[in-house]
């Protein structure tokens, strides 16, 4: 049922990225197992941002206060705020964006904002109840809003709102997270990049650990000019960690504005412990057991490395690879027994059997991996299957020892095309063949791979997943994995407690326990007589079996963090709850019936909703206080193609305006009304720098990324003519132009413009025709036709179809939030005895057609080759002469120059191009007369 979503004047957002951004992971409760090829295969665009520049705050002319972060860690638990304070001091109203990276680990729990002295404060909601809430707020003209998420190690917090000059905003971003332990430290990471320096820029680390802090360091990351910037101050059991630069010392050089503070603050520290049998903690009745063994022989291994060479691996990726397990190689030990199995669309062995790490045999083996060359497709199911056979058959052929560990590490980036392609399938025949006794770890490279698949093959089968990013450093990050697996030091470990002392424990059973590493186990204590409450830890060992005790008071420790001013008090609480959650996530990925799924999904809602944790089922509501203005952060369909819904959603997810019933009083926008059902609203209409356009008389610029230049060309045709300039029977999409004449000839030739651009959507039966005087909707479906002047700024959505109205200036119409084509209005002196009013007509380069798209501009969707050659002067010495070469013509062009007014609408922008004369003669298919319509909604004929 097509409905028209009317948004009333409110405060503009620019660009495409959402208001609240919170880059998430999971999946809808209706949505289907399994995502189809085609979705997979835009993974990598929607998701791969590793490259893409980022500022901590953004905005021209803007001046940042204060830019304050600061973490309190207790107990392993970090609870870290980020505050900051800008102010507009630019002479023009501009958005001010506040961008905070958080690791992928991590909960974000609230959010707060202070625009020139309204507050918003934020609260989490069930995910049900804020859709609710958002049809609400838009029914009543209050907020909207939607969230981007993508699979990246780090996650970024995006806001940004407009302000006019002397506004000041104020930020405050709240997450939480739980320290891993990795190769025998804690890391702690605190993402700084403000962008410029700030007058009050400051750190703070607080850390407190009951059972006393055995290492401290922090690394200088930031480069050597910071080194003695770091001030630390410790005793036994706590740590004040604080970076203060001030507005020199922050500064590029000595007269530069921007910051040399980019990159990652550090924090690395270690505990003391007690015994082996681990460190037990109680807190306002909720338990936390850490158990990290050390001084315990290393169990052998059998390992098969499966290593994907197909030819998408060609290049810096199997240079890494090769690189790393070559140093993998020289790792292992002389008990550890392993194989290599590579695979494109066949599968090789360098042993069908495993082999003694002896010097000899590592020798060849790294012989063998330095020849291998990518080619072909990817078998990985046949791939897995063969390595798990190979461990089994070792095993009841007893030829590895009995305490030994036996895994597989599968190193792939991409999905399967050959033998077994359907991901449900492989994950049942690879669950099939491998043992209790098998771990499965996956390394994904790249943003090709389906990370999610490979996740859940591992934690199905006893292991991990992590990605790789395919850069320089590849080699590193797969080696660092690889050494945080290489040292199992126990099997089969359990955390158990007397029968009623405790009760909703988190995952107390593992199966293999690394050198370096930590496991933690959470629960809630029950009520009793005793004031202790005890564990035990089972586990087997490389020549024994483990069992070991430890307790602790249940009150001592709520009395020691009253005492400190810094600790985090709730971190036991929070804690548990931040490991359940996790827990419950990656279980509800792995269970195959929906009856379980909504069971977990409750369970994950309920706990995020009680400790106000933003999962992939919850969402934040942040809304002044009292509660008028309202903004909601709500997640994207389909989490597992990084962004939007739907399969054409590679332009970004769509804006979010802040919507207010009455405008705040630093709101500087008029209120008119063009039509009793729409109400104005500002509408983000930024284009990208590369486009398409005709303008003026009417002058075409067509831009050839990959030739590098602009081509221009006029049409010379009648008024009253209507010219295809966009035809795509695939999309629906239509975009016509009518020709208008100027009033009388000038210098014996009389000028015309488009007049009227009409764009139409054949799915939606919605058309769009703009004019100079007002720009009119249709819907063929029966919603009425509706008609809005230029003179309001107002954005109306019908369907798959948004159109967005700047007053006086241009238009904006998005079709599925992959089209976008941009009319602008050029005005003139009424009474001027030859110029018109007429329209200028820009279309981003980068729009999402189909194949069969055609006309004046879009077929120039497929670029065709073109080359310029033999460039000599003119008749005209300011105008260049060259010999074209393209679709098979040659062609003679002028050098000249061309209106780009997007930026300047009164003299426009100079564009250098090369003209092509008589109509484009040459450089479009065919003659102009070819592209004549019968009227604004036609398809070009297809021929």
């Amino acid at each position: 049922m097509r409905r028209l979503l009317l948004l009333a004047l409110g405060l503009l957002l620019l660009h495409h990225s959402c208001c609240f951004e919170f880059v998430i992971n999971g999946d809808w409760e209706d949505e289907e197992p399994g995502v189809n090829r085609h979705q997979r295969q835009k993974r990598a665009a929607l998701t791969s941002e590793e490259d893409q520049p980022f500022e901590a705050v953004r905005g021209d002319d803007i001046t940042v206060n204060s830019y304050l972060v600061e973490s309190r860690i207790t107990s392993r638990f970090a609870h870290t705020s980020v505050r900051s304070s800008v102010l507009n001091s630019g002479s023009r109203a501009q958005s001010i964006g506040f961008n905070v990276q958080i690791p992928k680990r991590a909960f974000i729990s609230n959010f707060t904002m202070n625009v020139n002295g309204i507050t918003f404060v934020g609260s989490v909601k069930e995910k049900a109840l804020a859709r609710r809430l958002y049809a609400q707020a838009s029914s009543r003209n209050k907020a909207a809003g939607i969230v981007r998420t993508n699979a990246q190690d780090l996650e970024t917090f995006t806001t940004e709102v407009h302000v006019p000059p002397g506004s000041s905003v104020s930020f405050e971003l709240h997450y939480q997270e739980m320290m891993e332990r990795r190769l025998g430290m804690y890391q702690h990471n605190l993402f700084l990049q403000p962008g410029r320096p700030v007058p009050h820029f400051q750190v703070d680390v607080y850390l407190y650990e009951p059972k006393e802090i055995s290492k401290l360091e922090t690394p200088n990351t930031l480069g050597e000019r910071f080194a003695n910037l770091i001030q630390v101050s410790a005793t036994k059991d706590k740590a004040h960690i604080v970076f203060k630069p001030n507005l020199q010392q922050q500064r590029k050089c000595e007269n530069c504005s921007g910051s040399a503070i980019d990159g990652i603050f550090s924090v690395q520290y270690d505990v003391t412990r007690d015994s082996n049998a681990g460190e037990l903690q109680v807190s306002d009745l909720y338990f936390v057991h850490f158990f990290a063994p050390s001084n315990l022989s290393p169990l052998p291994k059998n390992i098969v490395f499966v290593i994907d060479v197909s030819g998408s691996m060609w290049g810096v990726k199997m240079k890494q690879t090769v690189e790393a397990m070559k140093a993998i190689l020289d790792d292992l030990k002389m008990e550890d027994r392993f194989s290599i199995i590579d695979f494109n669309h066949n599968v090789r062995c360098w042993s069908e059997e495993l082999l003694p790490a002896s010097p000899l045999q590592v020798a060849d083996a790294k012989r063998y991996v330095q020849n291998i060359k990518p080619t072909g497709g990817t078998n990985i199911n046949e791939a897995l299957i063969r390595a798990a056979q190979m461990l089994v058959r070792a095993n009841s052929q007893g030829f590895v020892d009995p305490r030994s560990v036996s895994m597989i590490i599968l190193v792939s980036d991409g999905d399967p095309t050959v033998g077994e392609i359907k991901l449900s399938k492989i994950q049942k025949n690879v669950k099939r063949v491998m043992t209790e006794e098998l771990s499965l770890f996956s390394l994904g490279i790249g943003f090709d791979v389906d990370y999610d698949f490979l996740e859940r093959i591992a934690m199905e089968n006893r292991g991990v997943a992590q990605r790789i990013y395919a850069n320089h450093d590849a080699a590193e990050q797969i080696r660092a994995f690889y050494s945080q697996v290489s040292s199992p030091l126990l099997k089969k470990v359990t955390v158990h407690f007397p029968e009623g002392a405790v009760t909703d424990v988190t995952q107390n059973h593992f199966d293999k326990f690394f050198g370096g590493s930590e496991l933690v186990v959470a629960g809630k204590v029950q009520l009793s007589d005793s004031n202790t409450l005890t564990s035990f830890t089972s586990a087997s060992a490389a020549s024994l079996q483990l069992s070991l005790e430890t307790e602790t008071d249940i009150t001592e420790l709520d009395l020691e963090l009253a005492k400190q001013q810094h600790s985090f008090t709730g971190f036991a609480r929070q804690m548990w709850a931040y490991l359940t959650i996790k827990q419950l996530i990656r279980e509800r990925s792995l269970v195959t019936t929906v009856g379980k799924k909504r069971k977990i999904t409750k369970q994950i809602t309920e706990l995020a909703l009680q400790h106000s944790f933003v999962t992939p089922l919850t969402a934040l509501l942040v809304e002044s206080e009292d509660a008028t203005e309202r903004l909601l952060a709500d997640s994207a369909r389909d989490p597992r193609q990084g962004c939007c819904s739907g399969v054409q959603t590679l332009s970004g997810p769509p804006s979010v305006s802040v919507v207010y019933a009455t405008p705040p009083p630093w709101i500087q926008v008029p209120i008119t009304t063009p039509s009793s059902q729409v109400l104005s609203g500002p509408v983000d209409t930024i284009l990208p720098a590369t486009v398409n356009l005709v303008d003026g008389d009417p002058h075409f610029i067509i831009r050839l990324p990959g030739s590098n230049m602009d081509v221009c060309f006029n049409i010379d045709s009648e008024p009253g003519h209507i010219l295809s300039l966009v035809s795509d029977m695939g999309t629906g999409v239509v975009v016509n132009g009518q020709l208008i004449s100027s009033k009388q000839p000038h210098k014996n030739r009389r000028s015309s413009y488009f007049g009227i651009v009409s764009v139409y959507h054949q799915p939606a039966g919605v058309s769009v025709k703009v004019a100079t005087d007002r720009i009119s909707m249709a819907d063929g479906g029966g919603g009425g036709d509706h008609s809005f002047t230029w003179g309001a700024t107002a954005d109306v959505v019908q369907d798959s179809v948004r159109i967005s109205i700047v007053k006086n200036s241009h238009v904006t119409v998005t079709i599925d939030n992959s089209i976008r084509v941009t009319v602008l209005l050029h005005r003139v002196w009424r009474k001027h005895p030859v110029n018109v009013d007429f329209l200028g007509l820009y279309i981003p380069s980068d729009n999402q057609y189909s194949p069969l798209v055609h006309g004046l501009i879009g077929q120039f969707s497929r670029e065709p080759e073109v080359s310029v050659y033999d460039v000599h002067e003119g008749p005209d010495p300011l105008k260049k002469e060259a010999t074209m070469k393209v679709k098979g013509h040659t062609l003679r062009v002028t050098r000249g120059w061309q209106k780009d007014f997007r930026q300047d609408r009164k003299r426009g922008s100079n564009v250098s191009c090369w003209f092509v004369h008589n109509s484009g003669k040459g450089f479009i298919d065919g003659r102009y007369d070819d592209y004549i319509m019968p009227d604004l909604i036609s398809f070009l004929p297809t021929v």
